[in-house]
C-alpha cells in the first residue's frame, strides 16, 4: 500500500527531518538515504520497518543539518599566498589590480571553520535521538497505511459482494438450463425431421440428459461461493492479506472461465462475462493491498 509521513526535531546544534514513503510491491524493499557518517543506523532502521511492513518499496530519507552558526573563521594563508603569487605571475595577461575582498571571500577553501564539524555518527546521544524520532514518524506512517487499508477494504468488499450477487444470478439461470436445452433440441429436431418419423421420447430424454450433464456448472458455482466466503473472512481478519487475496482472484477467474465455457444458456454466459469483469476489478485493487 502507499503511505507517507514526515516529521522533524532538534537536539543541541543539530536539526533533522525524517521522511518515509512507500508504494506497493511483491516483496519488502527498504531503501535508505542517510547523511555520511550515519551508516551504522541502517540495521536498526531496516528492522524497525520490517516489524510494521511485510510488502512494499519503502523509501526512507533523513535530512540532518547543524542549527548553530560556526564559532568563527580563519584565513587559509597558504591558499591566499598561492592566489597572490598566481596573480603576480599572470599580471602581464590579466588586470594587475589587487583582488577585491568580496571576490576573495567567495573562493572555496580560503576561509576555514575554526571548529571543524565532527561526524554525526560519533555522537551516541544524537544517534539515539534520531532513532527515537524515526520510531515516531514510522508510527505515523503505519497509521496512514492502515487508514488507506480500511478504505481499500470497503472497495474490495464491494467487489466481492458483486461477485457473490452475480454467482447467485448465474445459479438461477443455470437451474433453468435442462428445460431450455430440451425445448431447443425439440425445435431443432422438428425442423430437421419435418414429416419423417419422430424420435422416441426415451432417446430424446437421454440426449437432453447428456447435454445437461456437460453443461452442469454446480461445482463451479459451489467453488465461487466458497471463494466469496474466504475473501470475506480474510478482509474481516485484516493484516497482511494481499497475497492471499491475489491467489483468490486467480481462483475466481478460473471458475468464471469454466462457467462461461460450459454454459448452454445465453443468460449464464452473460453472468460469466460480468463475473470476469468484476473479478478483474477485484484483482486490480488487490494489487494495492499488503
Amino acid at each position: 500500500m502507499t503511505g507517507f509521513a514526515r516529521a522533524g526535531d532538534t537536539r543541541g546544534e543539530h536539526g533533522w527531518t525524517w521522511e518515509i514513503r512507500s508504494v506497493n510491491a511483491r516483496g519488502l524493499d527498504v531503501r535508505l538515504r542517510l547523511p555520511p557518517g550515519l551508516e551504522a543506523l541502517e540495521p536498526a532502521l531496516r528492522e524497525a520497518v520490517a516489524r510494521r511492513c511485510t510488502r512494499g518499496t519503502i523509501n526512507v530519507a533523513l535530512d540532518l543539518k547543524r542549527t548553530r552558526a560556526a564559532a568563527g573563521f580563519r584565513i587559509n594563508r597558504a591558499a591566499l599566498d598561492g592566489l597572490l603569487a598566481l596573480q603576480a605571475a599572470l599580471a602581464p595577461q590579466v588586470d594587475p589590480a589587487p583582488p577585491r575582498l568580496e571576490a576573495l571571500l567567495g573562493l572555496r577553501g580560503l576561509l576555514e571553520d575554526t571548529e571543524p564539524e565532527a561526524s554525526p555518527g560519533d555522537d551516541a546521544e544524537l544517534r539515539a535521538a534520531l532513532l527515537a524520532g524515526f520510531e515516531r514518524v514510522l508510527a505515523a506512517f503505519d497509521a496512514a497505511r492502515r487508514g488507506e487499508g480500511a478504505r481499500l477494504a470497503e472497495i474490495v468488499g464491494g467487489h466481492v459482494a458483486t461477485i457473490a450477487a452475480l454467482t447467485e444470478t448465474a445459479a438461477g439461470a443455470a437451474a433453468l438450463q435442462p428445460a431450455q436445452v430440451a425445448e431447443r433440441l425439440k425445435r431443432q429436431l422438428a425442423g430437421l425431421l419435418e414429416d419423417k418419423a419422430g424420435i422416441a421420447p426415451d432417446r430424446l430424454a437421454a440426449e437432453v440428459a447428456l447435454i445437461a450433464a456437460r453443461a452442469d456448472v454446480t461445482e463451479e458455482l459451489d467453488r465461487l461461493r466458497a471463494h466469496v466466503a474466504a475473501a470475506r473472512e480474510l478482509i474481516g481478519a485484516g493484516g497482511a492479506i494481499g497475497r492471499k487475496l491475489d491467489f483468490l482472484a486467480q481462483e475466481f477467474n478460473r471458475e468464471a472461465n469454466t462457467l462461461t465455457s460450459k454454459s448452454a444458456d445465453i443468460e449464464v454466459t452473460r453472468c460469466g462475462l460480468a463475473l470476469k469483469s468484476a473479478i478483474d476489478q477485484f484483482r486490480e485493487q488487490v494489487q494495492n493491498i499488503e
